[in-house]
């Protein structure tokens, strides 16, 4: 009797603990932390891929959770046909300067590796049927960087920063795109975010979404699809204003032989697009509260949001480090 009562207190205790941490999960809202990416826990609308929560096909899109150094850092949707992440959500609230000397990291358990429960550093004899490995893109010749979905310059901390080197947040990114107008953009974006996204304890907290569209057929190594399109939207509560405000930008995923400026858009706009690429239903990235926009009114305070005052082409036309110091072109 008494070796019953202790196997049924064991697994009381089990059943008390938090979640396991894995990364691969069925659905995010499997782990209460991973949930916390996602405003109010919804996460994305996408028909064929994410609708109401599920995961419209499990064998090939994957919610990872992913968890570095003892804690839940940010939440992807990879794609393990592509091996490459359909988005990423995270938070942000507030910056740490600098960038890490971090090498590149995979998720085992995509690969069944189930007794690994943190990111890994790469490693050339790991298998990485489900991911991309490091080696796809050393030294490819296709002018192509590992574009980060959450990017390090927007993570808080620097445990944070090194959680966003993982393959499983990376997608094969134009490299004059990447330093050129998506630099810039996420630099103005972090400005934005600090300025406008405080709370009524003067908090920073804004919730993001990034995201990217593959192609049908373009690869590197022919492994890795290089999508065609990156997109991300945010949204947050502005307690100067007393509401909810959100904001979008894309572009295509190619060289940039001239300068040129990715203009902020309304999330009615961004639903737009993505209906072109995710047909068949609704597409929403925020819930309710976040306001689409829809006007040119709406428009307009988006773009005087990002901007501010003074001269706007002085302040988009800007040569940006990865620490967001711009000198003006």
């Amino acid at each position: 009797m008494m070796g019953v009562l202790n196997h049924l207190s064991t697994l009381l205790l089990l059943s008390l603990l938090p979640p396991a941490l894995s990364h691969v999960v069925d659905k995010f809202s499997d782990v209460p932390q991973c949930q916390n990416f996602f405003l109010e826990g919804t996460t994305p609308n996408l028909p064929g891929i994410l609708v109401g929560g599920t995961v419209q096909d499990q064998n090939r899109y994957k919610p990872i959770c992913q968890f570095y150094k003892d804690r839940y850092r940010f939440a992807t949707l990879h794609d393990t046909t592509n091996r490459i992440p359909v988005f990423s959500a995270y938070t942000f609230t507030g910056k740490v300067v600098g960038r890490p000397s971090q090498s590149w990291m995979i998720e085992p358990q995509l690969e069944d590796i189930n007794n690994q429960h943190d990111m890994k550093v790469d490693d050339k004899d790991f298998p990485h049927n489900q991911q991309a490995a490091d080696t796809d893109y050393k030294n490819n010749n296709k002018h192509l960087d590992r574009g980060h979905l959450f990017p390090c310059l927007y993570a808080p901390d620097d445990a944070a920063k090194r959680s966003t080197f993982t393959l499983t947040n990376i997608v094969p990114q134009a490299r004059s795109f990447n330093q050129g107008s998506w630099s810039r953009m996420e630099c103005r974006v972090r400005d934005a975010l600090e300025l406008n996204c405080k709370d009524a304890n003067d908090q920073i907290k804004a919730y993001v979404v990034t995201g990217a569209v593959p192609s049908s057929s373009n690869t590197l190594n022919n492994r890795v699809n290089i999508p065609d399109l990156m997109w991300t939207a945010y949204c947050c509560y502005n307690n100067n204003l007393k509401q909810w405000i959100a904001q979008a930008h894309w572009s295509e995923n190619e060289e940039e032989p001239n300068k040129k400026v990715l203009n902020p858009h309304t999330l009615a706009d961004l639903y737009n697009m993505l209906k072109q690429h995710y047909p068949g239903g609704d597409i929403q990235v925020f819930p309710e509260q976040c306001p689409r926009g829809s006007s040119q009114k709406e428009r307009e305070k988006s773009r005087e949001r990002e901007v501010g005052s003074g001269d706007v082409s002085r302040k988009r036309l800007m040569e940006c480090d990865e620490d967001c110091k711009c000198v003006s072109l």
